[in-house]
């Protein structure tokens, strides 16, 4: 019985290991790039130089840069190395529609603005309702709660950069839909589940379109 309670214990702490293993190893990779005050950069492949270039990383002896993964759609957020594709059209109403885009990156809710368009753009990876599901899905939002105003967020689409710059920060009930169809400008509003793990509440993250000064 001894032997068989060691073994229950031993599964119970693989089990632990394999459902934590994936948030922990983001949360330490940003202590880490906090402590060693690394920057990272993001650059625009139709205007930056390789001069450009060389000229910041100059300035800033620990920046490195993130390329970005999907120059189409895509976003990247330099402060928590957040950096995903980003799928079309997709119904937030509608997990057997999302929930297949959400494990490979960041759903754009369907209705909304596009990069440029003058309108509120949203996006959402409210991906999971447990810790037990954290491994099936893109964590690429998880610390998303990490952002403050003022903090970059950069928008890839046909190929051109958008620059946004976080405005507002708030945690709200999953009944405030009216943030999809806020339209007095052009808004990026992104979206994921709070606390993590869980889908009690929504965490979102609007940021305004700001000039790019190459």
């Amino acid at each position: 019985m001894k032997k068989i309670g060691n073994i229950a214990i031993l599964l119970g702490i693989l089990l632990l290991l394999l459902i934590f293993t994936k948030p922990l190893i983001l949360e330490i990779n940003y202590q880490i790039k906090n402590f060693s005050g690394v920057s990272y950069l993001v650059s625009d492949p139709n205007t930056d130089t390789e001069q450009t270039n060389n000229d910041r990383l100059f300035f800033d002896e620990k920046a490195k840069y993130i390329e970005p993964v999907d120059l189409n759609f895509g976003i990247v957020i330099p402060k928590i190395k957040a950096n995903a594709k980003i799928f079309a059209e997709v119904s937030p109403f509608d997990s057997k529609g999302y929930l297949p885009v959400l494990k490979e990156g960041v759903a754009h809710a369907k209705g909304t603005g596009f990069p440029g368009g003058g309108r509120n753009i949203y996006l959402f990876a409210h991906s999971t309702d447990s810790f037990l599901n954290f491994r099936q899905y893109n964590a690429v939002f998880y610390l998303l709660g990490k952002l403050e105003n003022g903090d970059e967020i950069d928008i890839f689409y046909k190929n051109s950069l958008f620059r946004y710059e976080v405005i507002e920060k708030k945690v709200v009930f999953p009944e405030a839909i009216h943030y999809l169809d806020s339209d007095e400008e052009e808004i990026l509003t992104l979206q994921t589940c709070y606390p993590p793990g869980t889908t009690l509440k929504r965490l979102i993250v609007r940021a305004k379109k700001k000039e790019i000064n190459n």
